[in-house]
């Protein structure tokens, strides 16, 4: 356990927050904008580099960190770490689950052990750490629990049958517990925030079977994207859930409206999609952490700078919505839809 404080920290200012895959992508980016804010930023994951350099970025960013290794999948070490934060800064104010695994290859070419390792890490990881984080959250009656999802907490796509099962998982896990909250009339919050495609590393570091590279479906999202939304979730945590992207939002209300011609859209086009130039030869982090004692960080953001968008206007419009953002939200999504019938029907 390492704390670092940074300028200005001060354990009278800003929120105790605990991030879970706090060492890259979209967890990383999200420790800093925590930390923007003066917040105290609990790290969890595996990766000693990683974990070194996002408690650096933390501090100046303005924040103080705690540096806490942890492989999510194993509930006993969960409820030590947040007790680590507890003992350390008192409470815990707010807990995000975003840590994740997958592996990009048909289901027939996925091992019994990848799919449950998926499991653990991506689903069951959730699970511990909202059940960590309302142990301590429900006594004080106050904290929010913010799950960082994907489109694909709804609609499954080829070559990631074990993260959408993991997603899906999720998405119910999480509506069972805030029904729960909501009948015991509890000041504990628990939100979810279903993201885009993302210029993160996972794509490099992924379990990858296909014959080129991994990559997100375009259009692709930088990180900090995510991470306002996830800082933006964690203090308006009334609402159920948030959609980042327009491609979220186009994808989710598609597969309500036409989930047929979305099955035989993604299997024309998402194998393709998937994948860049070139032959994976990236480390693997689905049983050991690639930024581990061997191995490097790996920072936020991936190899897509180039095309990734750091700014998401639906985003801006759910964050402000009113009967207008509503309505522009809905109608780009049936747009999106009505193209994607009219792409199927060619």
């Amino acid at each position: 356990m390492t704390r670092v404080r940074g300028k200005g920290a001060s354990h009278e200012h800003g929120r105790v927050v605990v991030v879970t895959g706090a060492t890259g992508g979209v967890g990383r980016a999200t420790a800093r904008a925590f930390a923007a804010r003066g917040d105290r930023v609990a790290l969890l994951a595996r990766g000693r580099e990683g974990l070194a350099a996002a408690a650096d970025e933390v501090r100046r960013a303005g924040g103080e960190a705690l540096v806490v290794g942890v492989d999510v999948c194993d509930a006993e070490a969960v409820d030590a770490a947040a007790q680590q934060v507890v003992d350390t800064f008192g409470h815990i104010d707010v807990w995000v689950n975003n840590a994740f695994t997958g592996v990009f290859a048909p289901v027939t070419e996925v091992s019994p052990d990848e799919f449950r390792r998926v499991t653990e890490v991506t689903y069951l990881g959730y699970v511990f750490g909202s059940r960590a984080a309302l142990r301590h959250m429900r006594p004080r009656d106050r904290g929010t629990i913010v799950q960082v999802g994907s489109a694909l907490a709804y609609r499954g796509i080829p070559l990631q049958s074990a993260y959408c099962g993991a997603k899906h998982a999720i998405q119910g896990f999480n509506e069972s517990l805030r029904c729960e909250l909501l009948h015991a009339r509890s000041g504990v919050r628990t939100t979810m925030v279903q993201l885009p495609g993302l210029n993160t590393p996972q794509f490099d570091w992924v379990l990858n079977r296909m014959a080129g590279r991994a990559r997100p479906v375009a259009p692709v999202y930088q990180p900090e994207v995510a991470a306002r939304a996830i800082v933006h979730a964690a203090s308006h945590a009334r609402r159920r859930e948030y959609w980042v992207g327009g491609s979220t939002v186009a994808t989710l209300i598609a597969n309500a409206v036409v989930p047929g011609l979305l099955d035989r859209y993604l299997a024309r086009t998402n194998f393709d999609a998937q994948q860049d130039e070139g032959t994976p030869d990236g480390p693997v982090n689905l049983w050991a952490p690639a930024d581990g004692p061997n191995g490097h960080d790996f920072g936020a953001h991936g190899r897509f700078d180039d095309e990734a968008v750091a700014y998401s206007p639906q985003q801006w419009l759910s964050r402000n919505r009113g009967r207008l953002g509503a309505a522009l939200t809905v109608g780009a999504g049936i747009l999106g839809a009505r193209k994607l019938a009219g792409l199927v029907r060619r």
